[in-house]
């Protein structure tokens, strides 16, 4: 077994390879940028080496620097990870002819599944069922648009080079297509150095389901069984579980052999998951197409330790030594459901729009880290709750990596008590300080498609009316919750003597007190009664009664207006972020000396949303425009943005040009009415 591994990538997934390595009494060195000097990653491993800026192509894709540090540390291994050089061939080819193991398939494998149009021709010849399209060379702009048009529309534009949902595009009319196709190969030379594309027939009910593969260098496979993946917001993941529901025996067989010959035809060895298009018909049945093979550990592969109880990156360790696979086909088990859930920094009301900033508080459920007892029989035991972070409080979300915070893992013997055990941990999942999907999530998990498994990828746009925008707090019981905090937090400041006790007692009368907020753009005023029995009675909007809480544990026992539940609020300024058991929200607290002579923000800037890079204009000086109009594309996170038009009006200035790095709230162009 190796003594020493360099782990070439950063966040969650660097730090799930390194509790592995540690277990299993490897010594482990990180690599990091710039902006991950301090990052979770590089305090996970025993060593660690600065390789660049903080822009990846300064740093995690400098795959000579990775190779140097390895070298330097004494390390005789590589793990890639996912993502950055994970699938790139040149980089497994470097790390052999330096001496290095690159804990990875070998080069040709790569090579034969890294360019979706070539692996669907080895997949043809070796009996896959293909999704009908184009897979050729030939990538003149007129001969796509008649390859479309002869599979039909809608069609989906694919990076050839691409994972991960960048550089896809999917077009319903001919007339959408050249932009489609511009906007499509921008962002996979931007993602890959590739802009090859292929066409495919968008499958009108698809599910998509993966089957993870393995393969060992003496010539046996096994599949782990199958992912459902079919919850997508860009083409990304959003909601991984497994098994898929709705799986036969007999189709389970038959995807997994597909799989297991996808991976013999190209001797493959190391862990691989081979994704399927799923078409579903009336009355359930349903059949299923190769999409495309990924050539390395998925990012979802918790829900497949979980359901077989085995440690894929131990694995990938043993295989990578030249051990043989340790289990056979007929001893692998699916035992139980599981679903894992991306938490990342985005607004999801606001078309997911990537987040930055800093995790002021960064609070998890109870949970179970993955780890397995070095006595441990072949299979362990999954936790109820796991969590894999990248990230912790007082970390930064910077805008040159991806948005994944931290991935949120759950099991139980069935698929709904694994759906109850998510909502519940999602409610006791607190991050303040930058917008996240977490409120986003449980909608999806509450949704009515979502619940009964009714899946394919248009699920997200099919119950948008109950997923986004959602206000489950009220502002009632947010504005209770956001006064008890400050009681509470005043009575921690003062000393404890009977003219400062929180409930209000006074010698003769009542005191009446004031508190106003906002919520939502709507202000709200509430009156707080100390009354001269002790108690304190609220009057908030409709609502009135008395107001009784007490310190709890992890937060307030609160009961006002009928309802009594645990909440915590987190004072940030004047922000209050309430999370309760029924969702989270944010209540401003108004102080009307520092708010007086506000006035209105001036409605004819444009400005960026999040840092980024500027890739066009759509418009220039002197340009009338209309309400919603596209006018700039901005790319960050590695996708792009379209800046719309908030009103009707005339373009001023443009007061960047494309290329530009520009700042979170930089003005991007003037238009006047």
């Amino acid at each position: 077994m190796f003594q020493k591994i360099l782990i070439a990538n950063r966040g969650e997934i660097a730090c799930r390879v390194a509790a592995t390595a540690r277990r299993m009494a490897i010594k482990t060195v990180a690599v990091y940028s710039d902006a991950d000097a301090n990052a979770k990653h590089v305090g996970a491993c025993d060593e660690a080496v600065h390789i660049g800026g903080s822009s990846p192509k300064d740093s995690y894709l400098r795959w000579e620097r990775i190779i140097e540090a390895a070298k330097a540390s004494g390390a005789q291994a590589i793990h890639p990870g996912y993502g950055f050089l994970s699938e790139n061939e040149a980089f497994a080819r470097a790390c052999a002819e330096a001496g290095l193991v690159f804990i990875g398939p070998p080069p040709s494998a790569i090579q034969a599944m890294g360019l979706k149009a070539e692996s669907k021709q080895l997949m043809e010849k070796a009996g896959v069922p293909l999704v009908p399209g184009y897979h050729g060379a030939n990538q003149d702009t007129a001969l796509l648009k008649a390859e479309a048009e002869r599979i039909g529309y809608p069609v989906l534009i694919k990076a050839s080079a691409g994972g991960g949902g960048k550089g896809m595009r999917a077009v319903d009319q001919p007339a959408d297509f050249e932009s489609a196709l511009a906007s499509c190969k921008r962002e996979a030379i931007a993602s890959f150095g590739d802009d090859a594309v292929l066409i495919e027939k968008y499958v009108q009910r698809p599910r998509h389901i993966e089957i993870q593969v393995f393969g060992d260098s003496h010539g046996n496979y096994v599949y782990l069984f199958e992912r459902d993946c079919s919850v997508q917001r860009r083409h990304q993941k959003v909601l991984e579980e497994a098994p898929a529901p709705g799986m036969t025996d007999a189709m389970r067989r038959q995807m997994g052999g597909a799989a297991v010959a996808a991976a013999r035809a190209v001797k493959y060895v190391g862990a691989g998951t081979v994704e399927f298009i799923v078409e579903q018909y009336p009355g359930g049945e349903m059949s299923f197409f190769f999409m495309e093979m990924n050539t390395r550990l998925q990012v979802e592969h918790p829900v497949t330790e979980a359901i077989t109880g085995l440690d894929l990156v131990e694995w990938q360790l043993r295989v990578a030594c030249g051990e043989r696979l340790p289990i056979k086909q007929d001893e692998l088990k699916i035992q139980g459901h599981a679903i894992e859930a991306r938490i990342c920094a985005e607004n999801p009301d606001n078309n997911f729009l990537p987040a930055t900033g800093r995790l002021n508080v960064a609070r998890w459920p109870e949970h179970v880290a993955f780890r397995r007892n070095a006595d441990a029989e072949r299979f362990h035991e999954p936790a109820p709750v796991r969590i894999d972070a990248g990230f912790g409080q007082g970390d930064e979300i910077s805008p040159y990596y991806d948005s994944m915070i931290a991935k949120l893992i759950v099991h139980g013997a069935t698929r709904e008590q694994a759906l109850a055990r998510l909502d519940e941990a999602l409610s006791q999942t607190h991050i303040v300080g930058l917008a996240t999907n977490v409120q986003f999530l449980r909608h999806v998990a509450r949704s009515p498609s979502f619940a009964k498994a009714d899946l394919d990828t248009a699920l997200i746009p099919r119950e948008q009316a109950v997923l986004f925008n959602q206000e489950p707090v009220g502002k009632v019981q947010a504005a209770a919750a956001a006064i008890a905090q400050a009681l509470l937090d005043e009575s921690a400041a003062e000393k404890a003597d009977p003219f400062s006790r929180r409930d209000g007692w006074r010698s003769h009368g009542e005191t009446i007190r004031r508190f106003e907020f906002d919520f939502h753009g709507e202000r709200f005023n509430t009156q707080l009664t100390y009354r001269h029995d002790g108690r304190l009675h609220l009057a908030a909007g409709d609502a009135n009664g008395l107001l009784e809480f007490a310190d709890a544990p992890g937060g307030i026992d609160l009961q006002f207006a009928g309802l009594r539940q645990c909440v915590t609020v987190y004072a940030q300024g004047e922000n209050d972020h309430v999370f309760t058991p029924r969702g989270a929200t944010q209540i401003l607290s108004i102080d009307l000396l520092a708010h007086a002579g506000e006035g209105q923000a001036d409605a004819g800037r444009l400005t960026a949303p999040m840092p980024g890079k500027v890739v066009s204009f759509a418009v220039k000086a002197g340009d009338k425009v209309s309400k919603g109009q596209a006018l700039a594309v901005m790319e960050a996170m590695k996708m792009e943005h379209t800046i719309a038009a908030p009103a009707d009006g005339t373009v001023a200035e443009l007061m960047f040009a494309p290329g530009d790095q520009v700042a979170e709230g930089a003005e991007l162009l003037t238009l006047t009415a």
